[in-house]
C-alpha cells in the first residue's frame, strides 16, 4: 500500500506548535474546503484567555492537488465543517474549553460571520477561564434528522481528560436561523462513572467519554456513539442515547459498551445509504501494550452500530522504523471524511517523519479512497 497524499499543511517541529482538528468538505462549486487548528502550549498561539483557540481555512481548486491558506479563523477551535441550505458553517468551540460558537460563511469559507453575541453566533457560554461551563468537542458529524440538526459536546469539569467529562447534545431546528442561541437546545450532562466498566475490565485509568457521533440507529434511535478512553482497555466504545428531540439523553450501563476497533481515538461514522452500511476510519489498536497506538488507520463497516468488522487498512508507516519506535513516533489520526460519489475524500492529523512523538502532529494530509463500496 502506497502512503501518496497531498500535504495541506507542514508545520516544522522547532515550532514547537502541532496540528489538530482537520475537517473537510466538498462545496457546490466542486472546490475542496478544510480547516484545522493548532495546539502546543506554551508556544502555539494563543488568546487573550492565555487559551489555544486559532483555525486555519485552506480550498483547494483541483481536486486536492494543491491546497491554498485563504484565511485564519481567531477563536475557532476544535470544530466541524458542514453545508446547509446553501451555506457552509463552522460549529465548535471558542477556544480550548470555551463557549459553544458558530460561524456561516456564504462565498466558499473566504469569509464568516463573527460570533458576537447570542444572535450572531454565540450559542452556548463557557465560564471565566477554566471554570465551567468548560465546553469541548471535536470535528465530528453534524446530523440532520427530521428536520433537526445535532452535533456532540462535552462539559468538562474540571477540564482534564477524565470522568469530569460530561456528555451532552447541541441541536436546532433545520429551517431556524443557526446564529440565533435562542433556536438552540442542549440536553442533560452525564459524567462518565468509572463503577459503570465492566467486571471483567482492567480497572481503568481516568475513563473518559468524548468526541462523540450522533447517527441515526436501525431501530430508528438517534444514539451518541463516543470514544472511550479508558486505558488499559482498548478498542472499546460506548453508546449513548438521545431522546426528545435532543433535549434529553441517557446511559445503560448493561447494554452501553461495545467492542469497536480504534474506540480509544477519535473517530467520525456515517450511513451509506447506498450499502445501508455504517462507515469508520478508525486507529485499531494491535498491541495491547500500546494502548495509544495510532500508526494504522483503516476501514471499518457494521450494520447495527454495535458489531464492527475491519475491512482495509488505509495507512501503515513505511518509515523503517522499528514496531515500538513506529508506535511511540507516529500517528494517522483524528480522521475527519465525507462520502464523494462513489469515493472517501479524508484529512488526516499526521505524525510523520520528524514529529517528536505520534500525538504531535506535525502534517495535514488529504487523501481520497476510490470506489470504497468495492470493499464493502
Amino acid at each position: 500500500m502506497s502512503l501518496t497524499w497531498r500535504e495541506v499543511k507542514y508545520q516544522p517541529e522547532r515550532s514547537k506548535t502541532y496540528l489538530g482538528s482537520p475537517s473537510i468538505l466538498r462545496l457546490p462549486d466542486g472546490a475542496l474546503l478544510a480547516s484545522h487548528d493548532y495546539f502546543g502550549l506554551p508556544n502555539c498561539p494563543r488568546n487573550h484567555e492565555d487559551e489555544e483557540s486559532l483555525t486555519s481555512i485552506y480550498r483547494s481548486e483541483d481536486d486536492g492537488l494543491t491546497w491554498v491558506n485563504i484565511t485564519h479563523i481567531m477563536n475557532c477551535y476544535w470544530s466541524s465543517l458542514f453545508a446547509h441550505r446553501g451555506s457552509v458553517y463552522i460549529l465548535g468551540v471558542s477556544q480550548q474549553y470555551g463557549s459553544i460558537v458558530i460561524r456561516r460563511s456564504d462565498d466558499g469559507g473566504f469569509t464568516w460571520t463573527h460570533p458576537a453575541d447570542e444572535r450572531s453566533g454565540l450559542l452556548f457560554r463557557g465560564g471565566p477561564f477554566r471554570q465551567a461551563p468548560n465546553y469541548h468537542c471535536a470535528p465530528v458529524p453534524v446530523l440532520e434528522r427530521n428536520g433537526r440538526l445535532y452535533k456532540a459536546f462535552e462539559d468538562a469539569d474540571p477540564p482534564i481528560h477524565g470522568p469530569s467529562f460530561h456528555s451532552c447534545v447541541a441541536s436546532a431546528p433545520s429551517d431556524a436561523d443557526l446564529l440565533d442561541a435562542a433556536n438552540w437546545t442542549i440536553s442533560n450532562k452525564i459524567p462518565f462513572n468509572p463503577s459503570w466498566a465492566p467486571d471483567d475490565w482492567q480497572p481503568p485509568e481516568r475513563p473518559c467519554w468524548l468526541e462523540g457521533n450522533i447517527v441515526v440507529a436501525p431501530n430508528g434511535e438517534l444514539w451518541n456513539i463516543l470514544r472511550l478512553n479508558a486505558s488499559p482497555m482498548v478498542n472499546r466504545a460506548v453508546i449513548v442515547r438521545v431522546h426528545d428531540e435532543g433535549s434529553r439523553i441517557s446511559f445503560d450501563p448493561d447494554s452501553g459498551f461495545i467492542d469497536f476497533p480504534g474506540g480509544g481515538t477519535k473517530f467520525n461514522i456515517r450511513h451509506d445509504n447506498e450499502s445501508g452500511l455504517y462507515i469508520s476510519l478508525v486507529n485499531n489498536v494491535t498491541n495491547p501494550a500500546w494502548p495509544r497506538q495510532r500508526n494504522i488507520l483503516s476501514l471499518s463497516v457494521s450494520s447495527d452500530l454495535v458489531n464492527w468488522r475491519l475491512l482495509h487498512t488505509l495507512m501503515r508507516d513505511q518509515s523503517g522504523l522499528t514496531a515500538e519506535d513506529s508506535a511511540r513516533l507516529t500517528g494517522f489520526q483524528y480522521v475527519d471524511w465525507q462520502f464523494d460519489g462513489d469515493d472517501i475524500i479524508y484529512l488526516v492529523r499526521t505524525a510523520y517523519r520528524g514529529a517528536i512523538r505520534y500525538h504531535d502532529s506535525n502534517r495535514i494530509i488529504f487523501r481520497k479512497l476510490p470506489d470504497f463500496r468495492a470493499l464493502l
